[in-house]
């Protein structure tokens, strides 16, 4: 489940937070899923280094079209794959062949270059995918797979969940990052919690069931609630019937992103460069041992045409 970002997904810009504020995400398709994209968004292109944060469900929860997605491109990212339901096959050009269940973790590192492809093993198929951008120190590396069968949980005062990034009030995760990094799935019962925050990171809230109050905003699956840096304790609260959210989070990238289709760079020469050499079939990105269509690269719209 991955990408692509689009172009009004692309040209947005992070402005500056002063409190929470809460952004409405868009609905696109992906592979044959209703996809709810919570970021990008105006007014904030990354959460930390998380740049890409879309919500992949059924459409049609009795008869779901499967999860199809052809072996395609990424440089300078790392794809964080979570599932809610069902399961999927992922496939890469280091040669990795993995299943992914619910309570599991796909952690992919695009680095210089990678290529995979990804298809829903088991109906009704739900889940989170989300983007890393990687910091200039690794962003031009080696591409790397990894896979973590058990995450840490997490107790706090109604609320319970997993900790699939980073670490949250003592538990930690195994999975690596190359910036500080906080991402957690967490289940909150009726009423009030305060979550407890690094100081240091910016922090974003996407209710994933339910509707939940975060500080001042009330924020309802397909919408973002952002929360500047400098917020140790943040409340948030659940109606009757509880909630489920991601809360993510992270130190500032402190580095401007360009993104484009499945790809994370700082300009357009790069972008550039890796569409033609997805293109021409180099080296670069490998082969992806799949029987799913290769997926062709549209055209950057700044590139002039032969």
């Amino acid at each position: 489940m991955s990408g692509p970002i689009q172009q009004r997904d692309a040209e947005c810009e992070d402005e500056l937070l002063e409190r929470v504020e809460a952004r409405e995400g868009r609905t696109t398709t992906l592979g044959g899923q209703a996809v709810a994209r919570v970021l990008p968004t105006k007014g904030r292109r990354t959460v930390g280094a998380w740049c890409f944060v879309d919500l992949v469900g059924p459409e049609d929860a009795e008869h779901p079209d499967p999860l199809e997605i052809g072996p395609h491109p990424h440089i300078g990212l790392s794809t964080v794959t979570w599932l809610l339901e069902g399961e999927a096959l992922h496939s890469d050009s280091l040669g990795t062949e993995q299943l992914i269940r619910p309570g599991q973790l796909n952690l992919m590192t695009a680095g210089h270059g990678i290529a995979h492809a990804e298809l829903a093993a088991e109906p009704p198929f739900r889940g989170v995918q989300l983007w890393v951008a990687q910091p200039e120190a690794t962003r031009h590396g080696a591409s790397r797979f990894e896979h973590v069968p058990e995450l840490p949980q997490v107790e706090l005062e109604r609320a319970r969940g997993t900790v699939l990034v980073g670490s949250l009030d003592g538990a930690v995760s195994d999975a690596s990052v190359d910036t500080p990094l906080l991402g957690a799935d967490l289940t909150l019962s009726a009423g009030r919690t305060v979550l407890p925050l690094r100081a240091g990171f910016e922090h974003a809230v996407a209710p994933v069931d339910g509707t939940v109050k975060v500080g001042p905003e009330v924020v309802a699956p397909g919408w973002l609630a952002l929360v500047p840096a400098g917020v140790e304790e943040l409340p948030v609260e659940a109606r009757e019937s509880g909630a489920r959210l991601l809360l993510l989070g992270g130190e500032p990238l402190g580095e401007r992103v360009q993104m484009w289709w499945n790809f994370v760079a700082r300009d357009r020469e790069e972008i550039t460069r890796a569409w033609r050499e997805w293109e021409q079939r180099t080296d670069r990105f490998g082969s992806v041992p799949s029987t799913l269509e290769r997926i062709e690269a549209p055209r950057p719209p700044w590139v002039p045409g032969d």
